[in-house]
């Protein structure tokens, strides 16, 4: 069927398109080409789509009607508790067939080993210490409470005006997610200090996620919930008790103090002397990875942990035996400059003394150690090149962006913060709040349409603010403070726009997988742009 346009006049002020479906136009006289234009003297020309009628406006008062009886039957529906995601489900930004993927590779930490929230506690401590014997800080910042459910991962840090913050995926401060030290920083003086709430592009990380010559941090990995809390103790214990302070030296002098913890082995020390408290036994990650290795699959492991910390934990949680499941092991890698730095030889551990060889390594060989290296000679030595490859990483920048957008890799980030973030958004509590706003925003975009008048403008303000209180409610189900990992309200986080670059798959954990075969495709949900239906699968049969 062919589909024939001809524009008709609508004096005074309008011209329509009229479509006429079922007659087939000629191919000797082609439609005049003028006839999708839009002439200069037509002063408005309204397009239409076939089958398109233009809804009739709504009236005020039936808005109104909507409005109460929609919010009287949500606020008594009971079924609510129904809807749920699985929690450990895998979720995909983009498709992904596991038939293509030849060679599986993944981080150590956070990645293969899962690590207890005491270690967060346990790194703020050590971090404490370097700040106060290293850096000759005030002893009294020892005594400010350690409070691990103040802030939550992805939050950045403005070093110059030592405010930390969240941002969306377009750039805007979520009003009210602003703190100085531990006390809330006004929506007005957010707006005076950075002229609105919008923070230009040169002030924060680039797209790589290096801040070389910004002015913002972003606090990303899953060992930056110590430091985040530490930067907001510190800065609230020099205001209270009224120290001067250059809030870069604060910044930079903690983030020294939290180098040392880990650059040092302080930490490492610390899990390896009682990993039964912070390592989390995963009876599924030697299943998942025997299965890979079984399939006649490759395996490796990159980490920048050191051997010895890595051979302790992968002995816990895997077996003594766990360097047969893999084809190359790589400690001490420098990431992220593994990924973008070609200078960098590999060199080959000694077993016996933990000392590394002088020579250029030519080859890998199954059950050695290497140390260093860089990412093109990994790929000469190997042969395994683009998306025959699968990384798997906690850290969207260290592991999975260069990985993926300059070398072709798939990549599966591992986000543990996900069950906790989709049990909530599964509670009755939240998917009531969130039909109800979703229905209040449709109300407050048809109210708009009626007429103006003083009756319409008082109702708009208190629906606009009744949206406001429902938003602070979803907001405070996560975090009181900040929020969602994920959303500042409406929009994505900058971190959660991170995620959909960098990682096609994303969850809580690797043996998540194991319900999958290794042949199984993996597809994004489409979600509707904003111009297009959103469409839902039309299932039959459910019942027999």
């Amino acid at each position: 069927m062919s589909i024939c346009l001809r524009l008709l006049a609508h004096p005074p002020k309008r011209q329509a398109i009229q479509w006429s479906i079922g007659k087939r136009c000629s191919s000797s006289s082609p439609p005049d080409p003028s006839a999708y234009a839009v002439r200069e003297s037509a002063p408005q020309r309204v397009l239409s789509s076939p089958g398109y009628k233009e809804q009739p406006l709504w009236s005020a008062q039936k808005v109104l009607n909507i409005y109460a009886k929609s919010k009287k039957a949500i606020e008594g529906k009971k079924d609510f508790e129904q809807r749920f995601r699985n929690p450990r489900g895998i979720f995909a930004n983009n498709e992904l067939e596991l038939s293509e993927i030849n060679v599986y590779g993944f981080d150590y930490d956070y990645t293969l080993a899962a690590y207890s929230s005491d270690l967060h506690n346990v790194i703020y401590d050590l971090a404490v210490k370097n700040l106060i014997n290293v850096y000759k800080y005030p002893a009294g910042i020892a005594e400010m409470p350690y409070n691990p459910a103040f802030a939550v991962r992805g939050l950045h840090f403005d070093i110059g005006k030592s405010l930390l913050m969240k941002i969306d995926s377009y750039h805007n401060v979520q009003l009210g997610s602003v703190y100085r030290g531990m006390s809330p920083v006004s929506k007005e003086d957010v707006r005076e200090i950075y002229g609105g709430t919008h923070i230009p592009l040169e002030m924060l990380n680039d797209f790589w996620g290096r801040s070389v010559g910004s002015r913002m941090v972003h606090l990303i990995d899953m060992f930056s919930p110590p430091q985040t809390l530490l930067l907001a103790n510190t800065v609230e214990y020099f205001i209270r008790h009224q120290i001067p302070f250059d809030s870069e030296y604060i910044y930079w002098d903690i983030n020294g103090a939290i180098q040392l913890v880990h650059n040092t082995g302080q930490v490492h020390s610390v899990i390896m002397k009682n990993e039964s408290r912070f390592l989390l036994q995963d009876s599924g990650l030697r299943e998942f990875l025997s299965r890979i290795n079984a399939s006649g699959k490759k395996l490796f492991l990159i980490t920048n942990s050191g051997y010895a910390f890595v051979n302790s934990g992968l002995t816990y949680l895997v077996g003594k035996d766990w360097r047969d499941l893999f084809d190359v092991v790589v400690c001490q890698a420098r990431k992220p400059k593994f990924f973008y730095q070609t200078t960098r030889p590999f060199r080959l551990m000694s077993e016996s003394t933990g000392t590394h060889s002088w020579d250029r390594v030519s080859q890998f060989s199954r059950g050695k150690v290497y140390l260093e290296g860089n990412l093109n000679s990994f790929m000469k030595l190997t042969g395994w090149h683009g998306s025959q490859v699968l990384y798997f990483g906690d850290h969207v920048y260290s592991d999975l962006a260069d990985a993926g957008l300059k070398h072709g890799w798939r990549t599966g980030a591992i986000i543990p913060e996900l069950e906790r973030e989709i049990h909530i958004q599964s509670s009755a509590e939240f998917v009531r709040d969130l039909t109800w706003l979703s229905t209040l925003q449709f109300l407050i975009d048809k109210l708009q349409l009626t007429p103006d008048s003083v009756e319409k403008a008082t109702i708009l303000e208190e629906w606009m603010n009744e949206k406001r209180s429902i938003r602070l409610r979803l907001k405070g189900l996560f975090n009181p403070h900040f929020g969602s990992l994920f959303r500042t309200h409406h929009n994505p986080t900058y971190l959660s726009r991170r995620l959909s670059r960098f990682a096609d798959v994303y969850t809580s954990a690797l043996s998540n997988l194991l319900p999958f075969s290794l042949n199984h495709t993996f597809y994004p949900k489409r979600n509707a742009l904003p111009h297009e239906w959103q469409v839902r699968p039309e299932l039959h049969g459910l019942g027999h």
